[in-house]
């Protein structure tokens, strides 16, 4: 039984009061220095080679140093790298002291992944590499955004998402008292699309992870290692507090992204008005002046708004960025920090990327970037709605990475179905950053170097009111994390597996694009809302005390009709989703039913199945850790529901089928009741090896003018720093041919 568990859920149970609290605050106190290797065997030991990611090994070996975060310190390469380890010493002292005997500095201690970014001597990697208790080694690798009406084309405009609103007179799902924090470049607070009725800010927190990047602070403590109210705590905040900044947002990307998920743009035309809003934003900075940061800067990010969900109610977590990876999900540091946010009940939506097409303009597969391609957050893709908001004539943006995620693992790769879903995200018009001065608003950075995205058609461009017209993946995210918002206000108890299984069953396939290109189709805001209010609203207090078992009845409405029609064109849904990375179920009784997979610490893929546990302070608010193990007995899906991927056929490009085969065919299928129903449903077991649902063969030859690229191949290390990218993304905002 993992750490935690008995005295958040027995001891709950049978206190009550003070007693309860006395207990709770004892207990924790013990449990946080008790070993945890019982909940965290370590990983099968791997050739110390073999634990250095593909692109650290390359640099190693290159003759001259090529990349950032490889640099030569009084005339020795060092490299910055973040080390994950196996151990069960969450302090992972014995490490960091063989980091600092190997003539290398800590620079930051992630224990909520259990990892550390430490600068050591190139030479000494391997050295490094050959402690059992590392698991991995990994560059500290840059992070870049996904480059790049939204209620007509969404159907957010249409009962029951909304009905009408104006400044002083509104009801209906809005996102309101559910909180999004977007970690991206910043959140102009000052602008006015993040006001509510009553004219008050939205934006309640903004924090600056890069200030800490080269303070004092680095080398000592991570967050999870602060007591909640300590002096240390509100030491670490106030560094990084960034509320009263009047220039929050300077590269103006985060801004954009935020009116998106919540704006409000009534005030004005054209109507910028986003997906939720009404819902409360949470500004977690990341990324500089120039769009860039590296991946501890987004873990650090990522595990402040861990820290804070409950206290803040934070329930989305939007990423429009993302970072090159030579590595499996399983061991690279973004997927582990995106992963323990899902774990601790928080959706995490990513951008998918805008790497679709390589230098010649073919089409690329195998281009998610990081985190998207963990199997535990929802990745999305861009759709272009070609200027209607009549869904009839939307296709796939091209520029829109494709998948299946094709992070090494020594050898293997993950080849896990996605993007998840694809969103608008072409020529957007949302908020437009400037300084928060009256006297002197000048543009943001994006803005300066492109005028052309603020010539908006109809905007007056005045002081906090400011718009401008992006494309990518990066604006697509955010029109799904407003989404969930909505479906969180609808129903509080939805779980994030839960959440991204309705965006994918009530979404309308695309004629034309298959699974690798769009998912299960474009995103349908009122069928996924119709949906989340159809299932019982106590779903995660039941699953808190443990109180939910296989098959358990979820139901509180009846199964709502699997159609939708959006400005007068009705379509079905796609009655797809994706689980265990590569196989596609459908069927009411994954809704109707409790499936063991909604559980958010559960991560199925790949042949395994881990329970990633968060621990919390005394006080059960602020995570402390998180504690992981391999489970070898566990249900997954209940009797009833239905395999399809079996209807796929091999995978072949030429003959459209497997990982190929057109979403609207498949789901054409499904709507006429085909697939395999699971009498006896699914167990792993010991002993019992899955099959791998839709594998993408290492032998398929594809044809000419389609690319299978082998990760991501991109200078520095970048999302979309390659030239063809940079002057392909600058044509998407502007729109496609």
């Amino acid at each position: 039984m993992p750490r935690g568990h008995w005295f958040t859920v027995l001891i709950e149970r049978r206190l009550r009061g003070p007693r309860l609290r006395w207990t709770l605050a004892l207990l924790a106190g013990l449990a946080l220095l008790v070993p945890a290797a019982h909940a965290r065997p370590p990983l099968v030991q791997r050739d110390a080679q073999e634990k250095l990611a593909r692109d650290l090994r390359e640099e190693v070996d290159a003759p001259v140093a090529r990349q950032r975060w490889m640099r030569h310190i009084r005339g020795v390469r060092h490299v910055e790298a973040i080390v994950m380890s196996s151990d069960g010493d969450a302090e992972m002292a014995a490490l960091q002291e063989q980091v600092r005997r190997l003539g290398g500095t800590v620079l930051v201690r992630h224990r909520g992944i259990r990892g550390l970014t430490v600068r050591l001597p190139a030479h000494q990697l391997k050295q490094l590499a050959q402690r059992q208790e590392v698991a991995s080694i990994s560059p500290n690798r840059a992070v870049r955004r996904s480059k790049s009406t939204l209620e007509a084309m969404t159907g957010s405009a249409q009962a029951p998402a909304r009905s009408y609103w104006s400044p002083t007179n509104y009801n209906g799902f809005d996102g309101t008292g559910i909180g999004i924090a977007i970690l991206d470049s910043g959140v102009m607070k000052a602008h006015q699309s993040f006001t509510n009725v009553h004219g008050f800010s939205r934006v309640k927190r903004s924090v600056d992870m890069l200030r800490s990047r080269d303070s004092a602070w680095q080398g000592s403590q991570g967050l999870f290692d602060l007591m909640p109210g300590s002096p240390q705590q509100l030491s670490y905040e106030n560094l990084i507090a960034n509320d009263g900044n009047t220039l929050q947002d300077p590269y103006g990307h985060g801004t954009h992204v935020a009116a998106v998920a919540a704006g409000r743009g009534f005030y004005q035309q054209p109507d910028t008005t986003g997906i939720a809003p009404n819902a409360d934003l949470y500004d977690v900075r990341v990324l500089d002046a120039d769009g860039d940061g590296t991946i501890s800067d987004v873990i650090e990010g990522i595990q402040w708004v861990i820290y804070h969900a409950k206290e803040y109610n934070i329930r989305v977590m939007n990423l429009s960025l993302a970072a090159d990876s030579t590595e499996s999900w399983r061991t690279d540091p973004l997927c582990i920090a995106a992963r323990s946010a899902v774990a601790a009940g928080i959706t995490v939506v990513a951008a998918a990327g805008n790497a679709g097409l390589d230098k010649r303009g073919r089409e690329v597969y195998g281009s998610i970037g990081a985190p998207g391609n963990d199997p535990s957050v929802i990745t999305v893709g861009s759709a272009h709605f070609r200027g209607t908001v009549d869904r009839g004539d939307d296709d796939v943006n091209m520029f829109s990475s494709r998948g299946p995620t094709r992070g090494r693992y020594g050898s293997a790769h993950d080849n896990l179905l996605k993007p998840d879903l694809v969103a608008p995200g072409n020529r957007i018009v949302a908020a437009a950053a400037t300084q928060a001065s009256p006297t002197a608003p000048t543009w943001n950075r994006l803005a300066n170097d492109n005028p052309g995205l603020v010539q908006t058609a109809g905007a007056r461009q005045l002081y906090r009111q400011t718009l401008m017209m992006m494309s990518g993946t990066s604006v697509s995210a955010p029109v799904v994390s407003g989404t969930v918002a909505l479906m969180l206000q609808g129903n509080p108890g939805l779980t994030p597996p839960m959440v991204k299984a309705m965006l994918q069953y009530t979404a309308q396939p695309l004629p034309g694009a298959n699974l690798l290109q769009q998912g299960a189709g474009l995103l349908n805001v009122h069928g996924a809302l119709t949906l989340a209010r159809s299932v019982r609203q106590d779903v995660g207090l039941l699953l808190s005390y443990g109180l939910l078992q296989a098959g358990a009845p979820m139901l509180a409405l009846p199964m709502p009709s699997p159609s939708t029609a959006i400005a007068g064109r009705r379509f079905d849904w796609s009655r797809i989703v994706f689980v265990g990375g590569n196989y596609i179920v459908t069927g009411d009784a994954l809704f109707a039913r409790w499936q063991p997979i909604w559980d958010p610490r559960l991560t199925w893929a790949s042949r395994s199945v881990r329970l990633r546990e968060p621990l919390y302070w005394f006080d059960g608010s602020h995570v402390a850790g998180f504690a992981e193990r391999t489970l070898a007995h566990q249900w997954l899906l209940t009797p009833g529901v239905m395999r399809v991927d079996t209807l796929t056929g091999p995978t072949s490009a030429a003959a459209r089928t497997g990982l190929f085969t057109p979403t609207l065919n498949l789901s054409s299928l499904l709507v006429n009741g085909n697939g395999l129903v699971l009498s006896e449903g699914l167990v792993l077991s010991e002993g019992l090896v899955l099959s791998e649902g839709l594998v993408l063969s290492e032998g398929l030859v594809l044809s000419e003018g389609l690319v299978l690229s082998e990760g991501l191949v991109l200078s520095e290390g970048l999302v979309l720093s390659e030239k063809h990218a940079q002057a392909e993304s600058r044509d998407a905002v502007m729109g496609e041919p």
